[in-house]
This record gives structure tokens, sequence and C-alpha cells, in this order.
């Protein structure tokens, strides 16, 4: 009986996955079914290493709600038969997609590793065959049979961070993600060095995938000099049932009165208005200073140190569960996924 540890590939697209024609010299997609043909080093992984690879394939910046569906579906369809997912995926929009399946596979107990790259696989300095192999490794780490690692991470350059904490800060370099508000998992160098303590615990409960996510939400970023009928158009938009705003510093906005009573109205109907900062370090603390006092005023929540990916995900989730309004806020100033810190 062949006890490997499996692993599934799963490919949605994104530059990781190109490679050069050896005829015309364009990048072409990288044939998944023929990887230990083209990456031979796997073999000597010792993993039983499948591939899935979605079709059409998906640009990340193309990345959608029912898309986030299947790729959670292909993942629940096989969650028993491997130990571990490695997920490659366009990095610009990664974080976003951790993020989600952080919240859409509750229970999860595997690793889950998104990971991708700044050069395709098929260029001499890609960065994409280092990211890619050290993110089998860790998705097939285990300690006495467990899961290092039982939840959804992104690799990327040497780091290991939580999926729902990361952002892509640099479109050039290498170190194209940074988790400025909670520190990595891991850091892969000669060895692998796990911070143990900073990973979420597994809970040994059966897994449970969300499927219906609503996505009657906007981000409104303040600026200054923002005019009134721009704040109006978003609060009055169809249908719409949240608002992340992105504020100043640690959580505040300009006081002119017409900014809360938009607000005001947007609270009236029915509309949930999170307050996430735009820096990216740092938590929001309504009612720290004079300019976001009348917020706290009015029933907007704080959302603590989210980040703004991690707080689109998390209303398209809950959202999706159709609660109601109160129950709603409630769970959104709780960490569900390790995705905020509260109470610094």
């Amino acid at each position: 009986m062949d006890n490997k540890t499996s692993i599934l590939v799963i490919y949605t697209g994104g530059t990781i996955g190109m490679t050069k024609d050896q005829q015309t010299g364009a990048l072409r997609p990288f044939n998944f079914d023929r990887i230990y043909t083209q990456m031979p080093e796997l073999r000597e992984m010792d993993y039983v290493i499948d591939c899935h690879s979605f079709d059409p394939l998906i640009d990340s910046s193309d990345m959608n709600p029912s898309f986030w569906v299947q790729l959670a579906e292909v993942i629940e369809k096989n969650y028993e038969s491997y130990e571990g997912f490695v997920i490659l995926h366009g990095s610009d929009t990664m974080a976003y997609s951790a993020s989600m399946m952080s919240f859409m596979l509750e229970n999860l107990n595997k690793p889950v590793v998104f990971t991708g790259s700044q050069l395709p696989l098929g260029m001499l300095r890609s960065d994409g065959r280092e990211n890619f192999i050290t993110a089998i490794e860790i998705a097939a780490a285990t300690i006495d049979d467990t899961p290092v690692v039982p939840e959804v991470s992104i690799y990327f350059e040497n780091q290991l961070y939580r999926g729902n904490r990361a952002h892509k800060f640099n479109a050039e370099h290498f170190e194209a993600f940074l988790s400025v508000n909670y520190p990595v998992l891991a850091e892969a160098g000669v060895h692998i060095k796990y911070h143990h303590e900073r990973i979420l615990k597994p809970n040994f409960k059966k897994l449970k995938v969300h499927k219906t996510l609503n996505n009657n939400v906007a981000v409104l970023k303040l600026f200054p000099g923002i005019r009134e009928e721009v704040v109006a158009a978003v609060v009055g938009a169809e249908g719409l049932k949240a608002i992340i705003l992105e504020t100043f510093g640690s959580g505040n906005a300009p006081t002119e009165r017409w900014l809360i009573e938009q607000l005001k109205r947007a609270r009236e109907k029915g509309i949930i208005v999170f307050n996430v900062t735009q820096c990216k370090g740092g938590s929001v603390e309504i009612g720290k200073y004079a300019a976001s006092l009348d917020m706290g005023k009015i029933g907007i929540i704080g959302g603590y140190d989210i980040t703004t990916e991690a707080a689109l995900a998390k209303l398209m989730y809950l959202l999706g569960r159709n609660m109601s309004r109160e129950e709603t806020e409630v769970l959104l100033q709780k960490p569900l996924r390790g995705e905020m810190t509260v109470g610094q």
C-alpha cells in the first residue's frame, strides 16, 4: 500500500503557469498534466502530486464570486483524498481569494497554500519554481500526522503569510506581499522555520463549505476634497447591503456635516458601514479622535486591524448567510478565522 503524502495542485491561471513555446517563443499555459516532465525535481519530494487545472483559466483580475464558489467546490470534492492543497493563482487578487477561502472553508483542518510568481515558470529567472516547490512542502508538512499549517495561507518569496492578513504591495519585486498587522507564519531558508504559536490550531470538526456569497458591497475610499455627490451615489446604489469605508489613520473622517448625514442615511436604509483604515499597519479605534466620534454615535462599526481584502471577503460571506443586520455586525467585530486582532 502506498502511504505517500498526496497533494492536489489547483491551477486557476496567472503568471506562474506560463511557459515559453519552444517554436514560437511566445508564453503559453504550462501543461500541469506533465508536471513531472517539466519539473523533474518534484520527484525528489516523494509526494504524490496531482493537478487540477481550471478550464478556461482565469486572469486573476477577472476573479469573481462565482469562481470562488468553483474553487471551494474543488477543495470540497477532493478534501478527503489529499493531505493538502496548493492553489496557483495570479498575484494581483491573491489576497482577496485567500481571504475568501478562509471564510468559505469553515472548520478547515488541512493546509490550503496559495502561491504564484512575478515571472512565468518558463522564464530563466522565474521566482515561480521556488515558490511552487516550497508551497508543496508546506502543504505536506505534518507533526505526529497533524498538518503543521491547517489554514489558508499565502507563500511568496521565502515568507508564509496568513491568507486573510496579507496584501499585495509591490508589482515588480519578487517580495510582492506584506502582512503588517500579523507576523509571518513561517520563513523559508535552508530550513523552513515554522512559528507554531502564530498558526491556527486544528479543531478536527467536519469541513463546512459556504457557497452563498452576496456581493452587494461597495468600498468607499475617503480622500481630502471628496464630494457629497460621490458619497451620495454610493449610498444610493441599488440593492447595496454594506459599505467598507476606508478612513484615515485610526478610523478618522472629515468632520463636515454632510458626510455624517450621508452615512446616517446609509444606516437608516439598513446598510452596514464598516470602518477600515487606509493605513497598511495599525487599527481602527472609533472615538479615539474627535474626527471619528460622530461615526460611533450613528452606529458605524470599526474593523480593528482587518485588511480591506479580508473585510470585503468577510462581508460577502456574512451577508450570504442571511442573518439579521445586528447579528452580522456582531460577527464583523469578532475574529472568525484569525483575520483581525481585537483589543491591542
